[in-house]
């Protein structure tokens, strides 16, 4: 007799619309947020460089999301980074957190206008202030994906990021991104930032 084959298509008959109350530790993410207790440690020619700068975040919850049985809630985030005093673009990056609330699942997805993107994955309980993701080149499910002089030249072997939520209603991370630089040892290129609530979400559209 054959073995049945899982219902991979059905999807969870019982999706409540309401993100905003089903993002688990994602929640005190949500809104418009603004950050200037920043420190920005990247490599160059001369050595590493030290460098404070201005971001502004805005993350707004998405739909509800399922992949057949598996069901998501999430937020779509686009983070704008300045240098102090400056308009030039410094940084840029578009993506999504997404929470998995059957199995307490946290991924981002990021991608960034140097043609390089990543998926990164960690664990947490609904109820969590603190949680961590992670990402790995050469993995094909939560891994990255750079161009071919990336590749070669500033190869990022793997990618973390730490994120606390505080009680006084703002947040913080911190990210490590391991380079593999050509011709020199491995470096850490650090990122890390305060964010200050400057505005509300907007309800996704199943809530509105």
């Amino acid at each position: 007799m054959e073995k049945r084959l899982e219902d991979i298509y059905t999807e969870p008959a019982d999706i409540d619309v309401d993100t905003l109350q089903n993002l688990g530790p994602l929640r005190g993410l949500a809104g418009i947020w603004q950050g200037t207790k920043s420190l920005d440690v990247n490599p160059k020619a001369g050595g590493p460089v030290r460098q404070p700068y201005v971001e502004h975040i805005e993350l707004q919850p998405i739909d509800p999301q399922a992949n057949g049985p598996q069901l998501f809630y999430g937020l779509r985030y686009h983070s704008h980074v300045v240098k102090p005093g400056e308009v030039e673009t410094y940084h840029d990056q578009v993506g999504y957190w997404l929470w998995e609330p059957a199995i307490g699942t946290i991924i981002l997805s990021l991608a960034i206008p140097r043609a390089q993107v990543a998926l990164a994955v960690g664990f947490a309980r609904a109820d969590a202030t603190e949680f961590e993701v992670r990402s790995e080149r050469g993995k094909t499910d939560y891994g990255i994906c750079s161009t071919v002089f990336l590749e070669r030249m500033f190869r990022t072997d793997s990618f973390s990021m730490k994120v606390t939520v505080h009680p006084d209603g703002t947040w913080s991370y911190f990210e490590d991104t391991l380079l593999m630089l050509r011709g020199t040892e491995p470096f850490h290129h650090t990122d890390q930032n305060i964010l200050h609530k400057i505005g509300e979400p907007t309800p996704n559209p199943l809530a509105r």
